[in-house]
């Protein structure tokens, strides 16, 4: 474990079509055939009546689509930023095209305009809207991963977990390929534990119904947690990944796996993780193919 092995309402008002030629990575350059990918930007998920209840809503509950075009039953990946739930912004990582793939990156609402749980049912809606889109643009509904960096991480962690966001969209979170948390917080989230008035909220953690490990059960979907290194990542966030992993195996979850970049900090996590995002999504798809 300690090793490195390891629908309508604003569409089209920021739609953008950008199409490039990729090869995908795993085959020959020479006999590889083209894809065409294409990105959609600013794609509303909220529902009608959360956007035209906030303006804020309007210019943060939006996704980016970033899909191959003439390809079949595609996979899908989910990406949520990180920034504490108070910065960032959606984003489709490059590490991520050109693979076939297709790509959602997710905007969601920010402290202190929002608290608590708004920035999880956010995470959940968009999910919810690539369950019940990303067919009509062809791809795989049965293939959706879903990933995020620090409060990404905790975002991909929690809509997994905690089947009751997902299901107030009428999807199951089981239906979810793989969990791919990286360098998440696993108990409560610290920006959470201000808006609850826990001080001081960085060094006293809790654990309630807003923190991933509340919510372990055996049967959740295939996890892989992506962590800096031991004592490195920041507030021991590979020991507290460590507890989480341990306490999944507990409850009887046999898909779980623990992959430590040694002496990486939370920066260098966020940008050396995706050889380990990638390779687990291509071995989990190859593992489908399987009979």
């Amino acid at each position: 474990m300690k090793n490195s092995r390891f629908t309508s309402f604003f569409a089209g008002f920021f739609s953008l079509a950008a199409i490039v030629m990729a090869t995908p990575a795993a085959l020959s350059q020479d006999i590889a055939p083209k894809i065409e990918y294409q990105l959609d930007v600013g794609l509303p998920y909220q529902s009608e009546e959360v956007i035209a209840g906030s303006e804020y809503a309007k210019t943060q509950c939006l996704v980016d689509l970033y899909r191959p075009i003439g390809v079949k039953d595609f996979p899908t990946v989910v990406y949520y930023h990180g920034g504490g739930l108070r910065n960032g912004k959606r984003a489709i990582p490059s590490e991520l095209k050109n693979r076939g793939w297709a790509v959602v990156g997710v905007g969601y609402r920010l402290h202190p305009k929002v608290q608590h749980p708004v920035y999880i049912e956010d995470a959940a809606a968009a999910l919810a809207w690539t369950f019940k889109n990303i067919a009509s643009h062809g791809g795989d509904p049965t293939k959706i991963f879903v990933t995020g960096i620090s409060a990404g991480g905790y975002l991909t962690s929690m809509v997994g977990l905690d089947k009751s966001y997902l299901a107030k969209h009428d999807i199951d979170a089981d239906h979810i390929a793989a969990l791919i948390p990286v360098t998440g917080q696993m108990i409560t989230h610290q920006t959470v534990r201000v808006e609850q008035g826990i001080e001081p909220s960085r060094y006293r953690p809790t654990i309630d119904r807003f923190g991933p490990l509340y919510h372990v059960r055996k049967d959740a979907p295939p996890t892989y947690c992506i962590t800096g290194g031991w004592g490195t990542d920041m507030l021991m966030r590979a020991e507290e990944n460590l507890y989480f992993v341990s306490m999944m195996k507990l409850v009887g979850h046999t898909q779980i796996e623990h992959v430590v970049i040694e002496g990486a900090d939370h920066a260098r996590c966020g940008k050396e993780c995706w050889p380990h995002v990638i390779g687990f999504v291509e071995k989990t798809l190859a593992d489908l193919k399987k009979p």
